[in-house]
């Protein structure tokens, strides 16, 4: 069974950067398309960017030339560096794992994790 678990997460301030870590456990890592995923209060749970196992990515428009997705198949992890974040992306961010379409399960989240952006 897949677990994710997330960090990274924190109080920063308009304009500053902080690195999410979501470490995969639980079968091969390398196999899974991985994304990150964010919910701002009130609001529907939105994609905010995937890597696939071959490591394409792709980003919603939002994250587009801020934000960067990367992946670590010896460490079993997934990192997203947000830079110039601004108050919109305040949110709890969360790490989702799809699996290879010959695994018949379902997809995987981990607890997420709160960005908050304020001065």
């Amino acid at each position: 069974q897949v677990q994710l678990v997330e960090s990274g997460g924190g109080l920063v301030q308009p304009g500053g950067s902080l690195r999410l870590s979501c470490a995969f456990s639980g079968s091969i890592f390398s196999t899974y398309d991985m994304g990150w995923y964010r919910q701002a209060p009130g609001k529907q749970r939105e994609l905010v960017a995937v890597i696939k196992s071959g490591g394409r990515t792709n980003y919603a428009d939002s994250a587009k030339g801020r934000f960067t997705i990367s992946r670590d198949n010896a460490k079993n992890i997934i990192t997203l560096q947000m830079n110039r974040l601004q108050p919109e992306d305040t949110a709890v961010y969360y790490c989702r794992a799809d699996p290879p379409p010959w695994k018949i399960v379902e997809s995987s989240w981990g607890q997420g994790t709160q960005v908050t952006v304020s001065s």
